[in-house]
């Protein structure tokens, strides 16, 4: 029986999606919908893989990606497609760009009538229009040019003879946009030219559209060729775009002014495991990508729930504490699912005021609409102490923690008379197997940054990948990280002026503009 049966009638049905050009903010929310509902999805090597994580429940087969693994034939994706709807599976087919432009899904289409098989098409960005907002240029320009064309740069092999009229499109009034005319682009060029375009005509090369390593090259008509060779590595994905539009990509261009354009940061902050993840963990990557970052994440550690019952306890006498201290996002997320999973919410407290440890704790605890009572201006453990034994005098406190670290408030506590109880509501366990395309970056030293949040991290990240750690440049989240990391051998680290991700972020691009300006 269907995962996804009970949301849908008996008829097995098939959405064809479009994935949008790369960036996997530009799905669109009805493809986003069909993802949420798919019980299988078969997505091509153009898709970019970050959107099947709104395939929650399916199972995801790749039908290939060039240069990565076997590219299936058309029979054989069809035949996939048709062996899972038949079964009465909701099958999503992910495109990359649009699903109508040279994405062969009339092939696909005519297959689901001949079988019967309910479908539905749901567009997608394709990359020419995505090169407008993305490269800087608008593929039409009342001045310039009123009409654009699309043309394919490989036709079906084997044909005895072109269709495209070469002829005609030499003399095109507007914009021309060649897609999959990599290895053919001798060929395209010299049709054109031969047919009477001006040779000088200016082009634009670009490639990964809308990611953050794009790549754009500026280059006339007669010279794209010497541009699509092997040896200059722009490789597929690619499109050409012919005409003086390319000329305004200087005018129009934001993607390229970005302060962390192209710049690799490997996020190595711990994998949260809970029930209902904080909308939080994505909070560092997100903001890295919208400056021009790529990145690349690589948890060496877990964070799992302890077992539940002595916060069961406690919570049950919540009323015997005045205060109830979070050294950690994580803690304030343990402790309110807890609660939430016991029926409770954020009146479960009771009268308990709260104090945290950073602004970061603090805005955690604010999804739950709770509001921190105290929150010391230097945020560490040991201030919040010092703060927390000027505000009252013998304080019945409990302290929410993991099963590392937060003994450095203890004693400054118990020194001005203060009573504290400790529950761990989390343990750190060994995070997973790194990942082929992060040990290759470390390897070829292709990685411009690390962001380190904990001592502990620093240890185990020096302990999986040894001194190669140090030929990255590394932005902590604070001194006492910092010296853990020297302690370790580690140099060239700038450090976050509070802790919190967006003092990170103004880390790494301060250094980077200063570097810019020596």
């Amino acid at each position: 029986m269907p995962q996804n049966a009970s949301r849908r009638n008996d008829t097995p049905r098939v959405m064809l999606v479009g994935a949008g050009p790369g960036d996997p903010g530009l799905l669109t929310l009805r493809g986003c919908e069909c993802l949420n509902q798919a019980d299988v999805v078969l997505y091509d090597g153009l898709s970019n893989t970050d959107i099947l994580i709104h395939a929650v429940n399916a199972q995801k087969i790749c039908v290939g990606k060039h240069g990565q693994s076997r590219i299936w034939k058309q029979h054989e994706i069809i035949d996939e497609m048709l062996r899972h709807a038949r079964s009465g599976r909701r099958v999503v087919r992910l495109k990359g760009g649009d699903p109508a432009v040279f994405a062969r899904t009339s092939e696909e289409v005519d297959a689901l009538v001949a079988a019967g098989i309910e479908f539905e098409i749901v567009p997608g960005i394709t990359a020419a229009l995505a090169a407008g907002s993305y490269a800087g240029i608008p593929i039409t320009h009342r001045g310039i040019a009123s009409a654009v064309a699309l043309v394919t740069g490989h036709e079906q092999p084997g044909k005895t003879s072109s269709d495209l009229d070469w002829r005609a499109l030499a003399a095109f009034p507007g914009t021309l946009v060649i897609y999959m005319g990599v290895t053919t682009a001798r060929t395209w060029t010299k049709a054109l030219i031969d047919h009477g375009k001006d040779p000088s005509t200016p082009c634009a090369i670009i490639r990964r559209c809308s990611l953050n390593d794009q790549q754009t090259r500026h280059c006339r008509l007669d010279e794209v060729a010497d541009h699509l060779t092997p040896a200059t590595k722009l490789r597929p994905p690619v499109i050409t775009i012919v005409g003086p539009v390319t000329d305004l990509a200087e005018h129009m261009d934001w993607f390229s002014k970005r302060p962390l354009l192209g710049k690799r940061v490997l996020i190595s902050r711990p994998q949260v495991v809970m029930e209902s993840p904080s909308q939080s963990d994505d909070v560092l990557s997100s903001q890295l990508c919208s400056l021009g970052a790529v990145v690349l994440s690589q948890p060496v550690m877990s964070i799992v729930a302890e077992e539940p019952s002595i916060l069961d306890a406690t919570l049950d006498r919540i009323d015997a504490f005045d205060w109830i201290v979070f050294s950690s996002r994580n803690g304030v997320r343990y402790l309110t699912q807890r609660i939430c999973q016991r029926g409770g919410d954020a009146r479960s407290l009771g009268q308990v005021r709260i104090a945290a440890v950073g602004t970061g704790t603090a805005e955690e605890l604010w999804r739950f609409r709770l509001r921190a009572d105290l929150l010391p201006t230097t945020s560490t453990g040991s201030n919040l102490a010092a703060a927390l034994a000027t505000h009252a005098r013998h304080a019945r406190v409990l302290s929410i923690r993991g099963n590392r670290g937060g003994d450095h408030f203890r004693r400054p506590l118990e020194d001005a008379g203060h009573s504290l109880e400790e529950v761990v509501v989390y343990k750190q366990v060994d995070g997973p197997e790194t990942s082929p395309e992060v040990q290759t970056a470390i390897d070829e030293r292709a990685l411009d940054w690390i962001t380190i949040t904990s001592g502990e991290l620093a240890r185990r990240l020096h302990d999986r990948f040894g001194d190669a750690l140090w030929q990255i440049r590394i932005a902590a989240i604070s001194p006492a990280v910092r010296s853990v990391l020297q302690s370790l051998g580690g140099r060239d680290i700038v450090v976050a002026e509070s802790p919190g991700m967006d003092s990170i972020i103004d880390a790494i691009i301060d250094a980077e503009s200063h570097q810019a300006v020596g």
